[in-house]
């Protein structure tokens, strides 16, 4: 409702003028920037997205990318290599890694820059119409400015935030579609105010062109809901809110033309300031890595700084008794020659500094995110939505869930809602047909409106209605069909609908099939069919829904000049709201039980007659508050709730809303896989409990902790130990501890928010989570969704997921580690803010349990082996010390250590990180206990970084040590010796990757082939004489490799050396089999022992019946698995395939986690993981 108001005095309040029609005042004011200096206020209407310009490449890419410490250490070391007095290598050692690894970042910028840059320029050049004084004229959205009059067409997506000015539509309505912004597709009704439809109609660009109104509103912002402002015209101040203004990235639908003044360019419009830095997640693997790097840096000076002190030692103590060494040291002091030694030793074990690792992280990262989105496992075919990975730095993470909390709405159901039955002055109508009879449908012939698919069966009320012998039922469907914000259309002919909410669609269209028809609106009317009977009610005033409110009225004045307030919304703030001794209110609150125990949705239905003289009251009221500059909301708000009052309860609706196909099976697999699944929704307790029933939350005989027995629980300053006290709360908690036990815990929205206030009842709610299998959040607020998921993370330290489909589940998706966004009915808002993105619920147990736990195994063995490789690598150069009286000499030839890391082993590891799979996808989802590997952290812990690195440490003992002790048995020079050291690395190295594959691809093979190919090829070429004679202080080694690879000793030692290297790490696996085999090598044995059982039974003469009972009987008794088949928690019929179908044999397979037993054949790819 918009008013005026005669201005007395300017408002200060507003700091933001905008003068229609005057461009000079808004250009001289226009924003500019010069390097990092702006000026002005107004901005302009070009995008600018991009970050580099030809000036700035170079140096914004290297400033972004020495922001990593690693690439600042390397930066270091060339610096020193580029020192004479103390550079023990060729500056090309270190910086040709380095420009590779910045070169490939900076391509992938530039290129990622570039696509943004063309993105901007075709929204920069699309075209619109801007009013000059010959007219409008065509023009392109960059050359749109602040005050501005543009004229839109219809599909025309809107360039810049107006002001709607006029429309062609009755009344300047003006139709949007905002899914671009909200994500929602339903279209939306602005409307400009009447005194601009009056003043600015006809002639339209006459009017428009002398149009010098003045409009002072709020500063640019991000609040996509509101907007402040007035527009000042001739004397006179008009009041503007979000229903005055056109955002840009809406589209204008079914409005032939509209005319709007610009208010915001640019980057001041409100989709732009909403798109503001993403949140950077980094996982727990890579934060652990992080710190490793800092270690591996804290070790390498520490190294060096030992290494020093001993050459200070040598210098003084043996220097001096040897006469050449004396010449060569010349007068240089002790400290000094340590001084130097520690610098060249710091320069010579730097590569021990993965630099490749995190160009090479971020590649895994990528081409594990194109596998996810490939995998028509998670494509739906229906609506052709694939699964994709938004972000692609969280793959590992899926592997390592602890906490999985679910929206329910359009979530774990289908949001597909159909009108069930309805309570109407307590009477019930409607009845829930039955698998085996088939219901009988309504006639609804005598309804021209009808379109049919009405799943509503009670043909009582139809003929009460058209009987008029029930003016309850009348009022109620009245109601239904005045209090929404649906908007009507006609297509070819027939009605149809666009509703803000699946909700409101499924009421409209169900009281139209019933003879209740809303035809149109406009912004003071609607217009309803009756029974036939055409009939429009003036609309007075309209209380949107919100989430905080929970309920919506409109205030009207029905044809016989009644004024009513219809209102419908959640039962828990209708019912505090009825005038007492309300008609039919028990009777109604039995329904809403009754509802509530058959999974229903429901919603109350209210009505307040308003007598004339409190309507003008409020309406002045209504008046002052819409010009109020201060506490404007809350007047607003306190004015709402007061007419809401004294309600009467016409009735309830209840409406079913399915589950969607394969929740059950998704859900009961997770928990088996020791995800603890949270469900927050806004439904009433009753509702969300027998959904958790029905979805396999909820066990049949799990104990429910909610109410006043939660509430005692929670005063208690331990609550585990208060399930002790008491007779029947010791037999629970006794009960509780053992294995099997079942408890959840069923909150509301309410206690939550006692919850936030006393944050030690937030401690102690989440000591008691933890013996619960599930945890249930009833009438929860989005504020309150996003509050669990920072409980949860406050005091755990597992990883937390969200997962929902609508706008009012973005802020609980983005606190979460990993935030998941269905593609439902609700819009794409959802999608956009998440990390992964999926068509059904049913999909996760795949994305979890398969690539999930891939990603993990994967990325942890990746990052473990560089840092071996790596490790082992630079330690030689420590040994090799001690021989040369730690003079940092290097005893790797140049070339070697320059493509060590980039060339010869990367290959082998990037097949290992994108091909790995130690089981099936289909094992994975079968033996969901083996998920709770990334739970525990075990591939990836500070115990297993230990063990890597003092492996590598051995390791590079027995590239050295070995090769020196067979030199002592033969003739060998420097460069033999070098050359003999280098093979049996390349040989190590390739050979304990060799261990590490447990899936061989054709890439594998390929991968590891051509690594070796490579090193050989590569180690000939380097070595050839011609280009040592071309440059011989970089080609120093010329025809060693020639004569070393015909020298038998050569290969005899460096197979030596590569047995003995890797010799633990088979003794290590081998012994693992044999006494404590990973839970992966029991499924690969039970798989063997299966196929063998079956093959050897076929070989009997069995009926085929007969068969199939001996083997089922066979499976279920294998030796020593049989703990989680007799388990309460692990034992079940069915276990869920990807498609929805049903894989018989989950309570016939053994359990993976039984200690012992079984004779191991297949070797264990994870042996010593």
């Amino acid at each position: 409702m918009a008013s005026q108001n005669p201005t007395g005095s300017e408002n200060t309040d507003f700091t933001w003028e905008v003068r229609a029609n005057d461009r000079q005042f808004h250009k001289g004011q226009q924003r500019r920037s010069i390097l990092c200096f702006h000026k002005g206020k107004y901005a302009d209407n070009k995008v600018r997205s991009y970050k580099y310009t030809p000036l700035t490449f170079m140096p914004l890419s290297l400033y972004e990318q020495f922001h990593r410490i690693a690439n600042v250490f390397f930066l270091l070391m060339v610096i020193l290599q580029s020192l004479p007095a103390i550079s023990t290598l060729q500056w090309y050692i270190t910086m040709i890694p380095l420009m590779i690894v910045l070169s490939v970042r900076g391509f992938k910028d530039l290129f990622d820059d570039l696509a943004r840059r063309r993105s901007d320029k075709q929204i920069n050049r699309r075209p619109c119409d801007i009013l000059t004084r010959e007219g409008f004229s065509a023009s392109q959205w960059q050359d749109v400015c602040v005050g501005d009059v543009l004229r839109l067409h219809v599909d025309q997506v809107v360039p810049a935030d107006l002001l709607l000015l006029y429309s062609s539509e009755q009344h300047s309505l003006c139709y949007v579609e905002t899914a671009d912004i909200d994500g929602e597709t339903n279209l939306k009704f602005r409307q400009a105010l009447a005194i601009t439809n009056q003043e600015l109609s006809e002639p339209v660009n006459s009017s428009l062109l002398a149009f010098n109104g003045s409009v002072l509103c709020e500063e640019p912002n991000s609040n996509l809901y509101s907007f402040r402002g007035e527009l000042h015209w001739r004397g006179e101040r008009h009041p503007l809110d979000t229903e005055h203004i056109l955002l840009r990235g809406t589209v204008l639908r079914n409005t032939e033309t509209a005319y709007g003044l610009v208010i915001y360019a640019g980057s001041d419009t409100k989709i732009l300031r909403n798109c503001g830095r993403l949140i950077v997640k980094k996982t727990q693997v890579e934060m652990i890595l992080n710190r490793v790097v800092i270690g591996i840096v804290l070790f390498v000076l520490l190294t060096s700084l030992l290494l020093a002190v001993g050459t200070g030692v040598f210098e003084a103590s043996v220097t001096p008794r040897i006469e050449e060494l004396s010449a060569l040291g010349g007068d240089t002091a002790p400290a000094y020659r340590a001084f130097l030694t520690y610098w060249g030793y710091i320069i010579l074990l730097a590569p021990a500094m993965p630099m490749a690792l995190y160009i090479s992280f971020e590649m895994v990262h990528v081409v594990q995110s194109l596998l996810i989105g490939w995998d028509l496992d998670l494509y739906e075919e229906g609506s052709d939505t694939p699964a994709h990975a938004r972000s692609t730095a969280l793959n590992e993470e899926l592997g390592q869930v602890g906490y999985l909390l679910s929206d329910k709405t359009g979530t774990l159901t289908q949001n597909h809602l159909l009108f069930r039955q309805c309570c109407i002055a307590g009477v019930l109508y409607g009845a829930v047909p039955d698998d085996g009879k088939k219901p009988e449908k309504l006639d609804l012939s005598w309804n021209p409106y009808s379109l049919g698919g009405l799943q509503f069966y009670d043909q009582r009320l139809v003929d009460r209605l058209r009987g008029r012998s029930c003016e309850e039922a009348r009022e109620f469907f009245t109601a239904l069909a005045l209090c929404h914000t649906v908007m009507s259309e006609w297509k070819d002919g027939v009605l149809q609908y666009q509703a803000a909410s699946p909700d409101e669609g499924a009421l409209v269209g169900a009281v139209r099939e019933l003879g209740w028809v809303f035809l149109s609106r406009t912004r003071d009317s609607l217009t309803l069919s009756e029974l036939g009977q055409a009939r429009e009610y003036q609309l007075l005033a309209l209380i949107d829904f919100t989430s905080q409110r929970r309920r919506m009225s409109v205030l009207v004045r029905d044809p016989e000049g009644n004024l009513k307030l219809y209102c419908k919304g959640a039962d828990i703030v209708i019912l505090e709201r009825l005038q007492q001794n309300s008609p039919h209110q028990e009777s109604n609150e039995r329904a809403l039980d009754l509802y509530a125990q058959g999974c229903l949705r429901t919603l109350c239905v209210a009505v307040r007659t308003v007598g004339e003289g409190l309507w003008e009251k409020w309406r002045s009221v209504l008046a002052q508050a819409a010009m109020a500059m201060r506490h404007h909301d809350d007047m607003l708000e306190r004015l709402h709730d007061d007419m809401e009052r004294e309600l009467t309860l016409l009735g309830v609706t209840a409406i079913e809303d399915r589950l969607q196909e394969g929740v059950p099976q998704t859900i009961s697999t997770l928990r088996e896989a020791g995800i603890k699944v949270w469900v927050l929704t806004g439904d009433k307790t009753e509702t969300a409990v027998n959904i958790g029933y029905s979805c396999s939350l909820l066990d049949t005989e799990a104990r429910l902790l909610q109410g006043e027995e939660l509430r005692q629980l929670l005063q208690a300053p331990d609550p585990q130990k208060a399930l002790s006290k008491g007779n029947e709360l010791d037999s629970w908690g006794k009960y509780a501890k053992t294995e099997g036990s079942k408890m959840a815990l069923v909150v509301t929205g309410p206690e939550l928010a006692e919850m936030d206030e006393q944050p030690e009842l937030g401690e102690r709610f989440m000591c008691l989570s933890q013996l619960c299998q599930s945890v249930l959040c009833c009438r929860m607020t989005p504020g309150q969704k996003a509050g669990v998921v920072e409980l949860v993370r406050k005091y755990t330290s597992a990883i937390t997921m969200a997962i929902g489909d609508g706008a009012n589940d973005v802020n609980m998706i983005k606190r979460a580690h990993i935030g998941i966004g269905l593609s439902g009915v609700e819009g794409s808002q959802a999608v956009q803010n998440a990390d992964y993105s999926l068509a059904q619920f049913r999909f996760l147990a795949k994305l979890l349990l398969v690539h999930g736990r891939w990603s993990y195994r994967r990325i942890c063995k990746f990052l473990r082996y560089f840092l071996y490789k790596t490790t082992t690598f630079a330690m030689v150069h420590v040994w090799y010390g001690f021989y040369n009286g730690f003079s940092a000499l290097r005893i790797y030839e140049n070339w070697f250590i320059t493509l060590y890391t980039t060339m010869y082993t990367i290959m082998p590891l990037l097949s290992l990180a994108i091909f790995e799979q130690d089981i099936s996808a289909e094992a994975s989802v079968r033996w969901p206990e083996l998920y709770q590997v990334g739970q525990r952290q075990e591939l990836f812990n500070p115990w297993k970084l230990a063990g890597t690195l003092f492996y590598s440490l051995y390791t590079s003992l027995a590239l050295f040590f070995v090769p020196l002790g067979v030199i002592s048995y033969s003739v060998m020079d420097y460069q033999s010796f070098a050359m003999t050291v280098e093979t049996g690395a390349i040989f190590t190295v390739t050979a304990e990757i060799i261990l590490q594959i447990g899936f061989w691809t054709k890439f594998n093979f390929g991968a590891v082939i051509l690594s070796l190919l490579l090193f050989f090829v590569s180690t000939l070429i380097l070595h050839s004489p011609r280009l040592h004679l071309n440059a011989p202080t970089d080609y120093y080694f010329p025809g060693v490799s020639m004569h070393a690879f015909r020298d038998p000793v050569l290969w005899l030692t460096a197979l030596l050396t590569t047995f003995v290297a890797i010799l633990p790490s088979l003794t290590v696996r081998a012994l693992a089999v044999v006494l404590a085999p990973s839970d992966t090598h029991r499924v690969h044995s039970m798989g063997m022992a299966t196929s063998q059982r079956r093959q050897a039974e076929m070989q009997h003469h069995f009926r085929r019946g007969d068969l199939q009972r001996r083997s089922s009987y066979a499976i279920s008794q294998g030796k020593g698995f049989g703990r989680i088949v007799t388990s309460g928690s692990g034992r079940r019929s069915t276990a869920p395939s990807q498609d929805g179908r049903e894989t018989a044999g989950r309570a016939d397979r053994d359990s993976p986690h039984k200690k012992g037993g079984g004779n191991a054949v297949a070797a264990a790819p994870e042996a010593s993981q």
